[in-house]
């Protein structure tokens, strides 16, 4: 497969999944909890982005994840998790440097991981159907 395909639903979910096991890496080897919750926001972004490239839906190019979610087709079922997936959505750029932003705990890393492993699993039982 080639891994660089913009038109890929599939090529999108490697991504996710990508970012995933990345995610889980945990708070070990000096690894930032801001830097493991930002690709943990990046597995949703991206399992989101699949399905819709899967739809055939044009999407804006964001990082908000409730904007994501509003542009699925009706059709599609919004799991209950969905609720709390927005969330990530601050993971997506305040975090990602030195700056102005809460400490992650480890509580709310624990529910990014949770959250990007559950919306990564319903993109890839959409896209396999």
């Amino acid at each position: 497969m080639q891994y660089d395909d913009p038109g890929s639903p599939e090529v999108w979910l490697v991504h996710a999944k990508s970012d995933l096991l990345l995610a889980k890496l945990g708070a070990k080897n000096e690894i930032l909890l801001n830097q493991l919750c930002f690709h943990a926001q990046q597995t949703a972004e991206k399992s989101l982005k699949a399905v819709l490239i899967k739809e055939n839906v044009d999407f804006l190019f964001t990082h908000n994840i409730k904007t994501l979610i509003l542009s699925l087709p009706d059709r599609i079922e919004r799991p209950s998790f969905f609720d709390e997936l927005a969330i990530l959505t601050d993971y997506a750029v305040s975090t990602r440097y030195p700056g102005d932003y809460e400490e992650i705990l480890e509580a709310e890393y624990t529910k990014a991981i949770e959250l990007a492993e559950l919306v990564f699993n319903w993109a890839s039982h959409l896209i396999k159907n």
